[in-house]
């Protein structure tokens, strides 16, 4: 008899599922047994994922929505909830740099754009999908974050600025679910080798980096109905 997968019949979205941590999370989430809505701007890359997932006997529906597109990702909500009623698991990976410079050098329509991306678009996740969470016998939401936020690091201000208000809104987020069954976590993967960290150094030899597929499994313990963490901030 074929042991049953742990995440079978759950319904999962990753936002940010084209490429780095979104991606191998998307994947190990459909082969954990999950169905796994795969969100992000570009179809082309979304269709990589959903035939590597497809592939592998998952189950994957892609959604090519710009998360800063508040009107897309309500038509987004909309949907899930017509068709399934529910939100098992949130995943949100999507973040973008910007550029390493002094904050006085930064124009106001660049910082506008990485608060937009990495602030904004995850509150209106929130605004959207927490009814649906609270529909599942065991929502969970896990949302990425990034150790810079509390190093006071140099030339990377408005980016640190907006993991720093992330992890505060996120915190308060999970305080106000705290008694529901609804389960709220954030995870700093740490180091990997990824769009984002090779835009940031440039000259890094990547092969020396751990792959985002290291840290999936992290993701899908925290998903794991069996899993009543709530409110940490898990560091991989």
């Amino acid at each position: 008899m074929t042991e049953q997968k742990p995440l079978t019949g759950l319904v999962a979205l990753v936002a940010g599922a084209s490429r780095g941590l979104g991606a191998a999370t998307a994947e190990a989430l459909a082969n954990s047994g999950a169905e796994v809505l795969l969100v992000a701007r570009t179809q082309g890359a979304l269709e990589e994922i959903h035939d590597k997932i497809s592939a592998a006997g998952g189950k994957a529906v892609i959604a090519p929505v710009d998360l800063l597109d508040g009107e897309a990702q309500d038509r987004l909500a909309i949907g899930v909830a017509e068709r399934y009623g529910r939100l098992d698991i949130l995943v949100q990976t999507a973040a973008i740099l910007g550029q390493l410079s002094p904050i006085s050098h930064f124009t106001p329509e660049l910082f506008e754009r990485i608060i937009a991306s990495n602030l904004t678009a995850n509150w209106r996740l929130i605004r959207n999908f927490e009814a649906l969470l609270q529909q599942s016998n065991s929502g969970r939401a896990i949302i990425t974050t990034c150790g810079i936020a509390e190093k006071g690091e140099p030339f990377w201000a408005p980016y640190a600025a907006s993991k720093s208000a992330l992890q505060a809104m996120v915190a308060c987020w999970a305080r106000e679910v705290e008694h529901t069954k609804l389960r709220v976590n954030l995870i700093d993967p740490g180091v990997m080798r990824t769009g984002l960290r090779a835009e940031a150094f440039p000259g890094e030899d990547p092969s020396q980096l751990q792959l985002p597929a290291a840290v999936a499994p992290l993701i899908i313990n925290l998903a794991l109905p069996t899993n009543n963490s709530h409110g940490e901030i898990i560091k991989a």
